[in-house]
């Protein structure tokens, strides 16, 4: 019979893993949001910080650069079975290819303490819907205008931070990780 799986077991668990923040966005991107993207990937790999992205080109790429250059690890969750299907971009530590498609930005959310949204179109839009139906914390900066002065008042969400600077998006994605590590570990959480 499998072991039971207590709270402490799963606070030990938690509590020896890296910190991981997922960085979001287009396939392509200009090259002012691409500096943006590689400068929050050296921050994030300075805070020591795993990144996790969709491992692909534009802003995945260029953020996947920053966090290599400073020595940090980069995870890729592609949606291809193979590298043929899914070319994972060079600055890749890991590459974890699914086979689902659309459906691996599931797993990319689920597997992130918070996520920063650059830019980006309908697949970025799919991954802060998803985070934040599971309550995981979203950083904006730039792209979509879901911030917190739009007239759909039913889309303010307490967990969907704007930032207005690659320094500001890492703070803000550091300080709201907190809340999702207390809150899969049973702990309540304000928000």
């Amino acid at each position: 019979m499998p072991a039971k799986l207590t709270a402490e077991h799963t606070e030990v668990f938690l509590n020896h893993l890296q910190t991981q923040i997922a960085v979001v966005g287009g396939a392509t991107c200009d090259r002012e949001t691409g500096d943006i993207s590689y400068e929050v990937g050296r921050r994030l790999a300075q805070n020591g910080v795993a990144l996790l992205c969709g491992g692909r080109g534009g802003v995945m790429e260029r953020a996947s650069a920053g966090a290599r250059a400073n020595g940090g690890v980069v995870v890729g969750i592609l949606p291809g079975a193979n590298a043929l299907e899914s070319k994972p971009n060079p600055h890749l530590t890991v590459a974890i290819f699914t086979g689902m498609g659309q459906a691996r930005n599931q797993i990319l959310v689920l597997s992130s303490a918070s996520v920063i949204a650059i830019d980006g179109g309908w697949g970025t839009l799919s991954e802060v819907a998803l985070a934040l139906k599971h309550r995981i914390p979203v950083v904006r900066l730039g792209g979509w205008g879901l911030g917190r002065s739009t007239d759909f008042e039913q889309f303010i969400d307490p967990l969907l931070f704007d930032a207005d600077s690659p320094a500001a998006a890492v703070e803000t994605a550091l300080s709201s990780a907190g809340h999702t590590r207390r809150a899969r570990n049973g702990e309540e959480t304000d928000g």
